[in-house]
């Protein structure tokens, strides 16, 4: 398509629009939709939507399932979320389940805006996700997650909330009819290690033993999640513990939302302010959400950049989802070296903030506590801490809509502590070390951006048992993300945009013993490239296309993807479980090949310091 010459001030409109279209979303999803003929066609079958990941491993045996709900939901948008009471399944057996899986599976038909939900069990968040588009001859997706660390919670009855938030009228049709299910498998060891390769060390391989929800109570009109607006906006909760709890952790739930949607696409202040332009989400394209405790800073997260299934070129997502769209990931932090701050049977204060917030951002958590059961008290003490305040530089040169901007970022993070219990004394050592860089250029002018980002984080638990016995949990993750979107031919309130985006999601985990090691590598890297024609919020025309690889190698398995689409049609897909040709085990020195001599030492001799 030949691009028409614009005139300067056109060009300021047509950056405006740009911007506002990666920007610019209702509080549940953005706002460009798929326009489609007003009949469906009968010859077109309901289009299966997918997000690409690795299989559950499960026993090998049928589960014992129960439907918890079963809900259209239509005009639900600043109603209550719809709950359901739970108790385990009276048909199941009686005992522990090896493996529990949580089913979301959901159908649509017309024209709708993406929403985003979540999935709680007793305010505890089970499942955070985006809903596919629907399309006028019908989508359907369906969401596996393994919930078996959530155990504790099943066994007991509780309340079920789901809440997603969704209008229809007479343009925006499209009703989420879903059904929430339960597997549980009672055999077998599905990817857990074996019996005798199972760590004897407590609260390291099993579920914990309490799940406390740090998240808004029921009744409201809205979701479980705390509502962050803006950079000063702390949401807090107060929580007491169990006297006698040995290990915690906090598992944080994060989307964003509205002005925040595309975070690391928003120019900084300095650019909208020297352009006069008004309307335009700012502040940067940094982020991080801040977990506090008792108001210091136990961790930070700085999230991968989920793109919801409308989001930039909607036609990029169909049939192939987006990285995390339909599982969005959570996210781990250690308390446990803080425990003997917080032992004391008083409540006391989590809280949650983030670093140069517009409005909105979803936050809540879940607080996994394992108890000592010999012991009705248990004793701790923080023996080390160190947060350091966030180091960052920013520059900039730019002439009028034109110019580079480069944003760096580092923290670091590390805190040593011990707990006397029934196992006797453990000392436990948690560290994060977090980099970011995000590099921004507006070019034809500001017509078109290019961001090219890399967050990078190294983070994990060393724990110091009795007998000089050592158990290690250490993840390094790679979150690349590169967005080339340019937006020409403004005529009559329509525009064309051409997108081109690759991201992945790349983790190195290993854990275990010093004599038993379990190791993992994950690659998934996703490229979408399209065009499409614009007018008020609706897709008129264009094409969009992905190509995905997953690779997936562990000491336990392997697991590999290659997958392609173009504008609904799967063009390409290959998959299989063999490890033959991977180069991630063919050496002995995996442990020195991805951890850097460095960093081990100086994560074991923190722990050995402290204990």
């Amino acid at each position: 398509m030949a691009a028409m010459a614009v005139s300067p001030p056109l060009l300021l409109l047509l950056l405006f629009l740009l911007l506002v279209f990666l920007s610019s979303a209702s509080l549940q999803g953005s706002n460009l939709r798929v326009f489609e003929d007003s009949e469906p066609k009968a010859t077109i079958p309901p289009t299966t939507f997918f997000e690409v990941t690795r299989p559950i491993s499960v026993p090998d045996s049928t589960p014992c399932s129960a439907l918890l709900l079963q809900h259209d939901f239509a005009q639900t948008y600043g109603k209550p979320p719809v709950t359901a009471a739970y108790s385990f399944p009276s048909h199941c057996p009686r005992n522990a389940p090896s493996k529990i899986v949580l089913e979301w599976s959901a159908a649509s038909r017309g024209r709708q805006f993406d929403r985003i939900f979540g999935v709680w069990l007793s305010g505890v968040e089970l499942l955070r996700s985006c809903t596919a588009e629907p399309r006028l001859n019908g989508i359907l997706w369906t969401v596996r997650k393994d919930v078996t660390r959530y155990a504790s919670l099943f066994a007991h009855p509780a309340t079920l909330a789901v809440y997603l938030g969704n209008l229809v009228d007479s343009t925006y049709t499209g009703v989420y009819h879903v059904n929430v299910s339960l597997h549980f498998y009672f055999d077998g060891y599905g990817s857990s290690p074996a019996p005798s390769r199972r760590s004897p060390l407590p609260g390291f391989h099993s579920p914990a033993d309490l799940i406390l929800p740090i998240s808004r109570s029921l009744p409201l009109n809205d979701g479980l999640w705390f509502l962050i607006q803006n950079s000063t906006d702390v949401q807090s909760m107060r929580v007491s513990i169990p006297s006698n709890t040995y290990r915690a952790v906090l598992e944080l739930f994060v989307s964003f939302h509205s002005d925040d949607e595309f975070w690391y696409t928003n120019p900084p202040n300095d650019y909208i302010s020297e352009n006069n332009i008004t309307g335009l989400p700012g502040n940067g394209p940094f982020r991080e959400v801040v977990v506090s405790l008792d108001g210091s800073v136990i961790g930070a997260v700085w999230p991968f950049p989920v793109i919801y299934t409308g989001g930039i070129n909607p036609l990029l997502w169909r049939p192939i989802t987006g990285i995390g769209s339909f599982d969005l990931p959570s996210y781990d932090i250690e308390v446990t070296p803080f425990l003997g701050k917080i032992l004391d049977g008083k409540p006391h204060e989590f809280g949650f903030q983030v670093t140069d917030a517009l409005d909105v951002w979803f936050v809540d958590a879940n607080l996994h506590l394992w108890l000592d059961g010999k012991n009705d008290h248990v004793l701790g003490e923080l023996i080390e801490y160190k947060a350091p305040d966030l180091e960052h530089s920013y520059s900039s040169k730019f002439k009028g809509l034109d110019g580079s901007f480069k944003k760096k970022a580092s923290r670091e993070l590390s805190a040593t502590g011990w707990v006397n219990s029934s196992y006797g004394k453990i000392t436990t050592r948690f560290f994060q070390n977090l980099e970011y860089e995000n590099m921004m250029v507006y070019d034809g002018n500001g017509s078109v951006q290019v961001i090219n980002q890399t967050i990078g984080s190294n983070f994990g638990t060393f724990a110091k048992y009795p007998s000089s016995n050592l158990y290690s949990e250490q993840v390094l993750q790679t979150f690349p993300l590169y967005i080339y979107t340019a937006t020409t031919d403004q005529v009559n309130g329509s525009y064309s945009l051409v997108a081109n985006v690759s991201r992945g999601f790349n983790e190195k985990k290993f854990s275990g013993e010093r004599h038993g090691l379990l190791f993992s590598s994950l690659r998934n890297l996703q490229d979408s490239q399209g065009e499409m024609r614009v007018k008020g919020n609706l897709v008129t025309s264009g094409i969009g296309s992905t190509q995905q690889v997953y690779r997936y190698e562990s000491s336990g398995g392997c697991y590999f993807r290659n997958v392609s689409s173009s504008n609904y049609t799967i063009l390409n897909d290959e998959s299989g479980d063999s490890c033959a040709g991977s180069s991630l085990f063919g050496s002995k020195n995996f442990f020195t090949q991805f951890l850097p001599f460095s960093t081990r030492r100086a994560s074991l001799r923190g722990v050995e310091k402290g204990g």
